[in-house]
């Protein structure tokens, strides 16, 4: 991916790059300075500035991108098609969104067009699991009261207080694998926000940017996914 790349003969115009951003796109700027150095060192073909993208990166872009082919191989290749959008992109690059949102965006239109020619593409904003008019319980209604029974409403048994189980179990590669199997679990909406934001620590707004969807939906899909790795870890908690 590095192939003709070259280092700059001196060090990033940034006042040149923040016109050439600004001049095509006046409104909405959201790219930071960090941002339009590292795009200028990119253009100007720094093969060090490309390497420490890839290693900030990849990994994550990979965990993406694997929620939407059949398989990690062709998640790979998804991720290297992308990264060759990157950088055949980058003249294009506006500023409409971080340097990291941008790219993003592109690996998951590459991973949407796999997996449209795989058959396994449904429209995101389609999904019956964005409607917050049809809510999802937290917690199994079964686990309360019923209204013809005395204290309606009320827990017939509590949760159980995590507190009380072992670190190492908690932080066990057992449990992580558990919570892994969950998530893999999760309608697409709902996985993909989770991961986003409790995997790879992106704020609700990136996510929001990122998936072209409401706060409102972002918040509601991160909750239901919550209550439902939660239960999955009750449930394996519970089997001791």
């Amino acid at each position: 991916m590095s192939e003709g790349m070259h280092q700059p003969d001196g060090p990033p115009d940034i006042i040149t790059v923040q016109q050439n951003v600004t001049s095509s796109h006046h409104a909405g700027i959201a790219v930071s300075t960090d941002d339009l150095r590292l795009v200028e060192a990119l253009r100007n073909g720094n093969e060090a500035a490309f390497v420490s993208l890839v290693d900030r990166y990849h990994a994550a872009m990979l965990r993406l991108a694997i929620m939407f082919v059949t398989s990690q191989a062709v998640a790979e290749e998804v991720v290297q098609e992308a990264w060759i959008g990157v950088l055949q992109g980058l003249n294009r690059f506006e500023g409409r969104s971080s340097l990291k949102t941008w790219i993003f965006r592109i690996l998951t239109n590459c991973a949407k067009t796999r997996a449209r020619r795989e058959g396994r593409s449904v429209p995101f904003s389609s999904l019956s699991e964005f409607s917050i008019d049809h809510p999802e319980p937290a917690v199994d209604p079964a686990r309360f009261r019923g209204p013809d029974q005395e204290w309606p409403g009320h827990w017939i048994s509590f949760p159980h207080n995590w507190n009380e189980i072992p670190e190492e179990r908690i932080l066990s590669q057992e449990t992580r694998a558990c919570i892994q199997v969950a998530i893999n679990a999760l309608p697409p909406g709902q996985r993909e926000v989770i991961t986003l934001r409790d995997i790879e620590g992106w704020s609700s707004d990136e996510t929001c940017n990122l998936l072209g969807v409401s706060e409102a939906n972002q918040r509601v899909l991160l909750h239901r996914a919550r209550s439902r790795v939660r239960r999955a870890l009750e449930k394996y908690f519970e089997e001791e």
